[in-house]
């Protein structure tokens, strides 16, 4: 039950702050969307960046799509979270389904009037996402049979972070009339999509101290796990590389991935050896650490630098 004697903007301050910060991961978005939108100018040949309107609405459809899937899975994790994990906010009664709900319609609303008043032209790319968070609601319409396959349940998830991908960048490629992506961009989809699955399993691996139902580790056995991170971190950091050359950054560019990727992999291999909770913790930071990173490098640093060396 909630706690009617606490105001609904303090818990949902709880709420926030526990499931989805809005200020970490507002940087961490903002940072992605400036990252794609920077890749897809670099790839076109165009100067400078966008103005600050077209950044700004491309960073909040990003961060209110995130966190509206944060709301969905609460949802699909119900039942899950009230059996196994009843310390996290809606289970123990700080916010209600219901709540939630209101907040994800009222989210809904305001994504729509954003885009519908300052760029009316990108409603069928806002759609995208909007359409393909429905369906992982739904769970593709068949919820028992993803819930038994697991590896098809996380990798069929993923396709969210490439959809926020293609509106992020449409302000750039999109709005400038063309309508045509910069072929390049398809090194950084499959970049973006590589990344949500080793996040995903990233943080989800336990040591055996802390471990927990429905982790990967716990899924699949821990060696078998790290196993899978370690190889989607590869096809990240080799399809990153490949986004790279293709922007021509060249030696520097492949240098910094390369340093990234061995420093994000480092805690990956030890825990392979080691199963630690200190290892499990810095792994899920280092994977993390790796998205942040490697979007920096891909996109917004060569930006920053083309904006301040002109």
């Amino acid at each position: 039950m909630t706690k009617p004697f606490e105001s609904f903007p303090k818990r949902f301050y709880i709420y926030q702050k526990e499931r989805f910060p809005f200020l970490l991961n507002g940087l961490f978005l903002g940072a992605f969307a400036f990252s794609a939108i920077s890749y897809s100018r670099i790839c076109r040949g165009e100067e400078g960046f966008l103005d600050l309107k077209a950044y700004l609405v491309a960073t909040f459809i990003t961060i209110t799509f995130f966190f509206l899937l944060r709301i969905a899975d609460e949802f699909k994790d119900k039942e899950v979270d009230a059996e196994y994990r009843p310390y996290l906010p809606v289970p123990r009664g700080l916010i209600s389904l219901k709540e939630l709900k209101t907040v994800g319609i009222i989210t809904i609303i305001l994504q729509v009037l954003v885009t519908t008043i300052y760029y009316p032209s990108m409603l069928g790319l806002f759609f995208i996402p909007m359409i393909f968070l429905g369906l992982m609601t739904k769970e593709f319409f068949v919820p028992k049979w993803l819930k038994k396959h697991t590896f098809f349940y996380v990798t069929s998830h993923m396709f969210f972070f490439p959809a926020i991908d293609i509106f992020s960048s449409g302000m750039d490629w999109f709005i400038d009339g063309s309508g045509k992506a910069p072929f390049g961009l398809l090194f950084f989809i499959v970049v973006s999509y590589m990344n949500g699955v080793v996040y995903e399993f990233g943080r989800k691996i336990r040591a055996p101290e802390n471990e927990e139902h429905h982790t990967y580790s716990a899924m699949y056995g821990y060696k078998k796990a790290t196993l899978l991170l370690l190889l989607f971190l590869v096809i990240a950091y080799m399809f990153s590389l490949l986004a790279s050359n293709y922007a021509n950054y060249g030696w520097i560019g492949a240098g910094v991935l390369t340093l990234i990727f061995s420093i994000s992999a480092l805690p990956v291999l030890l825990f392979l050896r080691k199963r630690t909770v200190f290892l499990s913790k810095w792994m899920e930071l280092a994977t993390g650490g790796w998205g942040l990173f490697m979007y920096l490098t891909l996109g917004a640093m060569p930006m920053l630098l083309k904006i301040i060396i002109k």
